[in-house]
């Protein structure tokens, strides 16, 4: 089995259409079918059949495939091994992130790390929490960039070592002049003054999706809060919901730092809410446990320490 025989496999076992990882692989369909033809020849066996919903391995074929992502998993770590040999002249690092993390950290991070490591390949893996916390343990990534919740700072994900960074507060959003802005007590020296969120317990909000993680996050606080408000719209986009607070349709919640991303447009006001309803979230970094963490891994990761993180990391 030769690197390449593994990576078909894998990469066809993954698609479940010989098409499409042909696509993937930059072959063409005919030449792919063949050595999968060859590989099963030589193996007198099947790795794959035939069905309405695509193709699907053989009970030889998954064994196939888990020695496949097994092995290609040790040479990865082999290359990455050999890059730090050759102290950082050729390698690569793959950083898992979430969407708005990328569009706020990777601005501020790769131009020093660049300047650092010029020879080392940055890839980027952009998905949600929930998926990033997928390609962790798979391999795909070398090491996530993600928030995790109040509960879960050392629970996170049992295949992962994390590193909690620093907290980041959920503010309320409503529009300018809210009607129950009256009911918000300034604190000297605070940026924002705190609102009691039981005067909200009636209000409508705008919501992003339950399955991203500043819902979760929200929700947890109204929980706390013992309020359950109305909420009359959702979106996948936090901005959408803010911007859409700002003109009156109803409150939101935005992380703190996440109201940098998109400055000096519709005008809102924000407020802090009570620290008994954990409003808040953490900015982690999650390692595969047990993997090899590359020189220009640990790199990154103390830049981004160093830049966002109440200590520096030491991994």
């Amino acid at each position: 089995m030769t690197e390449r025989e593994l990576m078909y496999v894998k990469t066809i076992a993954e698609e479940r259409s010989i098409s499409r990882a042909a696509k993937k692989l930059f072959m063409t369909q005919p030449s792919l079918s063949s050595c999968v033809q060859k590989i099963e020849a030589s193996l007198g066996t099947r790795l794959f059949q035939r069905t309405n919903t695509g193709l699907v391995l053989t009970f030889a074929g998954e064994r196939y495939y888990q020695i496949a992502k097994d092995i290609l998993k040790i040479y990865s770590d082999f290359e990455i091994e050999i890059s730090d040999i050759n102290n950082l002249k050729k390698g690569r690092i793959t950083v898992g992130i979430t969407v708005y993390l990328a569009t706020q950290v990777l601005p501020v991070i790769l131009p020093e790390f660049r300047q650092l490591c010029p020879n080392i390949e940055v890839s980027v893996v952009e998905k949600n929490s929930t998926e990033l916390a997928k390609s962790l343990p798979a391999g795909e990534i070398d090491f996530a960039l993600m928030h995790a919740l109040p509960y879960e700072e050392t629970m996170l994900h049992g295949g992962a070592d994390v590193y909690p960074l620093a907290r980041d507060p959920l503010v309320l959003v409503t529009a300018k002049n809210h009607p129950k802005s009256r009911h918000a007590v300034s604190t000297a020296g605070a940026k924002y003054p705190q609102m009691p969120l039981q005067s909200f317990a009636n209000e409508p909000f705008v919501m992003v999706n339950k399955e991203q993680k500043i819902r979760q996050a929200a929700d947890l606080i109204l929980n706390k809060a013992q309020i359950s408000p109305p909420v009359i719209l959702t979106t996948k986009s936090f901005e959408t919901a803010r911007r859409l607070s700002s003109t009156g349709i109803g409150a939101t919640f935005v992380p703190l730092r996440y109201l940098d991303i998109f400055p000096g447009s519709y005008p809102c006001d924000c407020y802090f809410v009570d620290a008994s309803f954990d409003p808040w979230w953490t900015l982690c970094v999650a390692v595969q446990k047990n993997a090899y963490v590359s020189q220009a891994a640990k790199l990154f990761l103390r830049i981004v320490s160093e830049k966002y993180g109440d200590r520096v990391l030491a991994l």
